[in-house]
């Protein structure tokens, strides 16, 4: 079940919050009825981040041994063939 909480419960009910995400639920937090931010542990920040670090990673590796470099144009085009189910990257 999404957890919904008002900002202010950041600050009045600290421990429920942490308790709540350390226990693998995002908590999504509201400002006047708005969604303001999402908190997550740190193992869930992990598991969105770390195959983007990855990649990341392996651009760097493949840029030190070659001269090729694409331009915006070409990396976007990838990317949005490769989001649209079209090719792979």
């Amino acid at each position: 079940m999404i957890n919904i909480r008002p900002i202010s419960d950041l600050r009045n009910k600290f421990t429920e919050i942490e308790s709540a995400v350390n226990g693998g639920e995002p908590v999504f937090l509201t400002k006047n009825g708005y969604g303001s931010m999402v908190l997550l542990s740190l193992e869930q920040y992990e598991k969105l981040t770390d195959n983007i670090e990855m990649k990341l990673d392996e651009a760097d590796r493949m840029a030190e041994v070659s001269d090729k470099r694409l331009t915006h144009d070409e990396v976007f085009n990838s990317v949005r063939g490769a989001v649209g189910g079209r090719q792979k990257i």
